[in-house]
């Protein structure tokens, strides 16, 4: 994603950067606050008066199983869907048109493929929250922390920067993935300890 929308790239297809990156961050600000927010109201019916200590616990057993489905141990592999974004809107729309669908449906987290299990382990809490508000808070957290990287090719104005990109999110992808499951490894921690203090 963070290859397809440059300032070099937007500029070849007649668009401005800046506008398509920040309808972007919008829609996909907007689209973690509708999932959270959604997930919140159906997670007071649900999860209304559930105990903390339960609460916690099925965050971190969720955690847990995500990261456990991750490593993919006996072949378990993580549910998801099969479809990424539309490659031909780039083309067939302006950049804030397509900035702005790709953001609402990057901003969901499930619309497109799911690489990592704290997609749902983000929904699950947004769920268990049991508030439309407090899912919202957690939706734009996740919608914003999904777009924001894309701040990072700012810079990038000529083919040879493009190919650096890549050549450095290659390189990072093995520590992401690793930090995201030290992450993870510390939201089960704290999710435990949380449920053995109460």
């Amino acid at each position: 994603m963070l290859g397809s929308i440059t300032p070099l790239g937007e500029r070849g297809r007649g668009s401005r950067w800046w506008l398509t990156v920040t309808v972007y961050l919008v829609g996909s600000t907007l689209g973690g606050v509708a999932i959270g927010a959604a997930l919140g109201l159906v997670g007071s019916w649900i999860a209304g008066g559930m105990p903390v200590t339960v609460r916690l616990a099925v965050i971190a057993a969720a955690v847990i199983a995500g990261s456990l489905a991750d490593l993919g141990p006996f072949g378990l592999r993580l549910p998801t869907v099969r479809r990424q974004v539309d490659e031909g809107w780039r083309t067939a729309y302006r950049g804030w048109v397509w900035g702005f669908g790709y953001g609402i449906q990057l901003g969901t987290g499930v619309v497109t493929v799911v690489t990592t299990s704290t997609v749902y382990a983000t929904w699950v809490a947004a769920g268990l929250s049991g508030r439309a508000v407090a899912g919202a808070v957690i939706g734009v957290t996740f919608g914003l922390a999904r777009a924001v990287p894309v701040v990072s090719v700012a810079g990038v104005r000529r083919p040879d920067q493009l190919l650096r990109v890549d050549a450095v999110l290659a390189r990072w992808a093995g520590p992401a993935r690793r930090a995201t499951y030290g992450v993870g490894a510390v939201v089960a921690s704290l999710a435990l300890l949380g449920t053995a203090r109460w």
